[in-house]
């Protein structure tokens, strides 16, 4: 398997203070996407997630001593695959449901540009959003490489949207 970019942790300082709970009015975007499954609402569900903080599971894939702990376990993101191959990565809205997911797993805060393209970059076809719910969501092409690319999916004023490119920092000297 292809190494993931190393990014998906960076954004831990900016997430210090964060509760784990999903950005208001999230889950009621995701909710009506998957209720009024319509373009619409599946891009305000998008739009929706490129201003919030995600979560990406992480989970032991080693040994475990018998109290459970980790003994040399190495820690990796988790991938999904069907029957056809088709891989999938997993991120979340809140740590209620990462553990509705899996209550072992550690959540990383992350950004569902740089989820994105941690996503494309293991091979992956698709990117699951609350998996076990409340309201799923997949994300897949072309949105996914235009995430992957850095942009994020704003709603225009006249009720369309468009994609905005992230300016990098600039370098400090």
């Amino acid at each position: 398997m292809p190494e993931l970019p190393r990014t998906l942790a960076d954004p831990l300082r900016s997430f210090a203070d964060d509760s784990g709970e999903a950005a208001p009015g999230l889950r009621e975007s995701l909710r009506r996407a998957e209720t009024e499954p319509d373009e619409a609402s599946y891009l305000h569900a998008v739009a929706g997630l490129c201003g919030a903080r995600l979560l990406t599971p992480i989970v032991a894939a080693g040994e475990l001593s018998a109290d459970g702990s980790d003994k040399q376990a190495e820690m990796s993101t988790v991938m999904l695959q069907d029957a056809g191959g088709r891989r999938a990565m997993l991120v979340f809205t809140g740590v209620d449901a990462v553990r509705a997911w899996d209550r072992t797993a550690r959540p990383v805060p992350a950004t569902l540009d740089k989820v994105a393209e941690a996503t494309l970059a293991g091979g992956a076809v698709a990117l699951l959003v609350d998996l076990a719910g409340p309201h799923p969501l997949v994300l897949e092409q072309p949105v996914l490489a235009e995430l992957a690319r850095g942009r994020r999916l704003v709603a225009l004023e006249d009720g369309g949207f468009g994609w905005m490119q992230v300016a990098a920092p600039p370098e400090q000297p």
